[in-house]
């Protein structure tokens, strides 16, 4: 087990211990000078780690009246804020969160939200207008929390938050609205524009918290989003100046806060080339959010779109992403988002048209469209959803610019509970990193937002709500749940899954469904839920073990891993729990042993905040019955018992299939849970064991080939006992030209034929599926074989074969080959030994057509083999 303990969980550790152990004298402990930032929402206090955007809750209803105007006081080390109520008082804030309260008669009456103490311990704090107030808060002073004077601005300013730069003595804010960056001189007063902040242009947020580091870094969170800005070098700026703005971390949603932070404190900051977590996030160089604008680090475009989402987060996942995505290999469907039918308003299907007509809605009346200024936006509604999951209708639209999805939104109707699926627990499935989970406020209501890392390196935005009808179909009511068993059961919702690839359009586009909701039934009330303060950043299936990396925001010591699991995908579920300790850790990196198993669920948590729920599967196997007179008469996936050589790449699990058909039934297997495509080519052979009726076909289906009678196939003959194959790639043909490169194999199918169209009885069993890099089998593949059989590899023959055989004594045995009309063409004879033996044979004067090789020994009767010559 690895873990990471960065200095945040070190300081977070110490404030909980000191919550702990509270006593009457501990109030006057200060917080002197150390690395958090503090986030303060109405009466609640949260701890944020600047780095990583992570935050928890540290202490609840910490006074009577709400705070706001707070500030780190670097006089006496403790935070200072002003109260709603009661009128006219400021407070002092310990760091147990204990508090002491002072009135200041001077003060107007109302709330002032904008505050920041100097290095020598004067409050500045105002509301809105030109006005601001000063208050001693300088121990030391005769005058110490009484108040000095009222000042007046030389402008006005709509500003929700400022903050004193250590380095020059001056406040600093960003402006709502025209996100201009001000600085403001606190003995003239002067209020002097430098400009729109660069990374903020366009953007219509509050920037209700502001901080500062050691070295004159400006820290801007924006309230609905918490996405944390940074500033570089505030001091060294001009009006005319090139500033220098960027992303830094994705932090929680605010409403009515404000922000404190000892401005002479470090922030640790990633380097972007060197291949270090440098800030202990678990974020290394271009994955990191502060490293968006650098140089070197290409912003991925999210390849999305709605049509291949939407499949279900519970025992059903992998194989109905299996499922579906077999069906569009076979009928050759590929998702084109430039030929699809392009979306656009319709002013006479407005809602507000509808309720007058008393017109039902649809699902297409609550997804936005020229909400985010897209170029155009185009259907890809995935009908087959409907087919395998639990929705009864579906509609999507992906919003493309410079012909490029940037956005998605995937709407669902349920008659029977919440749509079945999240994609943050399906896109971990399949290999993507949740890279944080925090909160976005919408309408007041803090949503939970995701940001997941998809494998090929691209950044996607997420979150999702649904709506159900309440109050006699009156009113539409809002849940968000991380959790899909908190959802209200056996009710119909109206399901929204929203994505992007970038968090402002995410922002907007959830923003604008909740008004087209509100537009059509007005809302009546939300049920949201808070995010998980431990969960699963990325996790792996791997011999018989998952390796997963755990983010623990809130320095939780232990936590419970309670799990369903399945070892074949025919087998029951089996059920486990246990504890994990954390060790209050930030990044724990841990190996669960699990033994072999095709799927598993799991949940996390420390029974007091939201746990985290994973889903985690093997690639599945899977059958084709889809033809109408194909009946599947049992269908059993087992383990596998072999150990499999470490240069292969192993197919876990055997199937075992049994059909009546009159056309054909056909058992796949993807190589992944995603349907992805896999580089084979280091790997010159496809080896196996079968038994069954008649020809088996087998086909390695290419990603890249779109046509499915294309695809690359090859057949070999079945027989009633196991014998061992092991086809090269070579041996695999295609109505195109070249040979086959097995570069982006997505999936292995097994198919069985009615040769004539009569109804019949096809059996296939299949075990030990691997991909190898050598074209013979090995002594253990012939291990189960039974003592009188005699087996031919490959067969049929082209230049040369093996013939395989078990000896229970050192004997001689000699070898005939007879052609059809009982011809002897070929004689050998051979001393075997006790075990496995091989006679190499070759086509010398063989020619092409069906021979029958006879070994004849005194102690055994071997079985004649057909061999057949091409």
């Amino acid at each position: 087990m690895k873990r990471t303990l960065p200095t945040f969980i070190q300081k977070l550790t110490a404030i909980a211990i000191l919550v702990l152990s509270f006593s009457v004298t501990a109030q006057n402990i200060p917080f002197n000078c150390d690395y958090s930032a503090y986030l303060f929402q109405y009466n609640d206090v949260y701890v944020i780690d600047l780095a990583s955007g992570n935050s928890f809750l540290a202490a609840e209803d910490i006074t009577s009246g709400n705070i706001n105007a707070a500030a780190y006081n670097p006089a006496d080390g403790f935070i200072w804020g002003y109260l709603s109520t009661p009128s006219n008082t400021i407070v002092r804030i310990g760091k147990d969160f204990q508090t002491t309260s002072f009135v200041i008669p001077e003060l107007t009456t109302g709330n002032k939200y904008v505050g920041d103490i100097s290095p020598d311990g004067i409050y500045y704090f105002k509301a809105g207008g030109t006005t601001y107030f000063k208050v001693d808060l300088n121990p030391n002073s005769p005058t110490y929390t009484q108040y000095l004077s009222t000042e007046t601005l030389s402008q006005s300013l709509s500003i929700h938050d400022w903050a004193f730069n250590a380095v020059d003595g001056n406040l600093y804010a960003v402006e709502k609205n025209s996100n201009i960056l001000y600085r403001i001189n606190p003995t003239t007063n002067v209020v002097e524009s430098l400009g729109e902040v660069p990374i903020l242009a366009g953007l219509k947020y509050t920037y209700g918290a502001v901080y500062f580091d050691a070295d004159g870094r400006f820290y801007v969170s924006a309230n609905q989003t918490g996405t944390i800005y940074v500033i570089q070098s505030v001091q060294d700026l001009t009006p005319s100046s090139q500033m220098s703005s960027n992303l830094f971390a994705f932090g929680p949603s605010s409403a009515s806060n404000d922000g404190a932070r000892c401005p002479t404190a470090p922030v640790l900051q990633e380097i972007c080339d060197n291949g270090i977590d440098d800030d202990g996030d678990g974020l290394i160089d271009c994955d990191d959010p502060s490293c968006s604008g650098f140089g070197s680090c290409a912003v991925i475009p999210a390849p999305t779109t709605a049509n291949d989402g939407g499949l279900e987060s519970n025992g059903r996942l992998s194989e109905a992403i299996n499922k579906r995505n077999f069906n569009r290999a076979k009928n050759s469907y590929k998702f084109d988002q430039k030929s699809a039918r392009r979306v656009t308003k319709d002013s006479s299907n407005t809602s507000v048209n509808r309720a007058a007509s008393n017109t039902t809605f649809q699902l297409q009346d609550f997804v936005p469209l020229t909400t985010i200024n897209e170029d155009y936006a185009v259907d890809s509604t995935p009908q087959d959803l409907l087919n395998i999951t639990n929705a009864t209708e579906v509609y999507s639209v992906d919003y493309m610019q410079n012909n490029a999805s940037i956005a998605s939104v995937l709407a669902l109707k349920t008659e029977n509970g919440v749509y079945e699926h999240t994609k943050y627990i399906c896109d971990r499935l399949l290999g993507g990193e949740l890279i944080s989970v925090s909160t976005m406020d919408i309408n007041g209501q803090a949503f939970i937002k995701s940001i997941i890392k998809n494998v090929d390196g691209s950044f996607e935005y997420v979150l999702s709500l649904s709506a159900k009808l309440a109050n006699n179909d009156a009113n539409f009511a809002i849940e968000s749940h991380w959790n899909l068993d908190l959802y209200e059961e056996n009710v119909t919702f109206y399901n929204f899954q929203i994505w992007s690839d970038s968090i402002d359009d995410l922002y907007s586009l959830a923003e604008e469904v909740l008004i087209l909701l509100d537009a059509e039934k007005a809302i009546s009330g939300y049920q949201l839920s808070t995010p998980p303060t431990v969960f699963v950043r990325k996790g792996k299936y791997n011999n018989g073990a998952l390796d997963l990396q755990i983010i623990n925001t809130n320095a939780t010591g232990n936590v419970g891993f309670d799990s369903g699991y399945r070892v074949t995908e025919t087998s029951d579920f089996n059920y486990s729990n246990s504890t994990i300790d954390l060790n209050q850790d930030y990044i724990t990196e841990l190996e669960v042993s699990t033994g072999n198993l095709f799927d598993i669920g799991f949940r996390i948590g420390d029974g007091i905040n939201t746990p985290d729920d994973l889903f985690m599967s093997d690639g599945p196997w899977g059958v084709d019955d889809s033809e109408a007179n194909t009946t599947v008469n049992s269908y059993l996936v087992s383990p596998n018992t072999t150990t499999f050589d470490s240069q292969d790449f192993p197919i876990e699990r055997n199937v075992t299939l049994n059909a009546t058909t009159d056309t054909y039934v056909a058992a796949y297997r993807a190589l992944t849970p995603r349907f992805k495509a896999v580089d084979l080519n280091d790997f010159t052979s496809f080896k196996f064991k079968a038994k069954g009726t008649g020809n088996l076909e087998i086909t390695l289906v290419k990603q890249s080939i779109t046509n499915w009678d294309e695809q690359y196939k090859t057949t070999i003959a079945l027989t009633d006992s196991y014998q061992s194959h092991a086809v090269l790639f070579s041996e695999f043909t295609s109505t195109l030209t070249p040979s086959l490169e097995a570069n982006d194999i997505v999936t292995i199918v097994f198919t069985m034929q009615s040769e004539d169209g009569s109804v019949t009885t096809k059996q296939m069993d299949i075990q030990d599926v691997r991909f190898s890099r050598g074209n013979d089998l090995s002594v253990n593949d012939f291990e189960t074989e039974t003592v009188n059989t005699l087996i031919a590899y490959p067969n049929p023959m082209i230049e040369a074969s093996n013939l395989h055989f078990t000896s229970q004594k050192s004997e001689n045995v000699e070898l005939i080959i007879y052609n059809q009309l009982g011809k002897i063409v070929y004689k050998t004879s051979v001393e075997s030994l006790v075990g496995n033996n091989i006679i190499p044979i070759n086509s010398q004067n063989l020619s092409s057509g069906l021979y029958i090789c006879k070994l004849s020994s005194t102690n055994t009767n071997y079985k004649p083999l057909k061999l057949l010559v091409k």
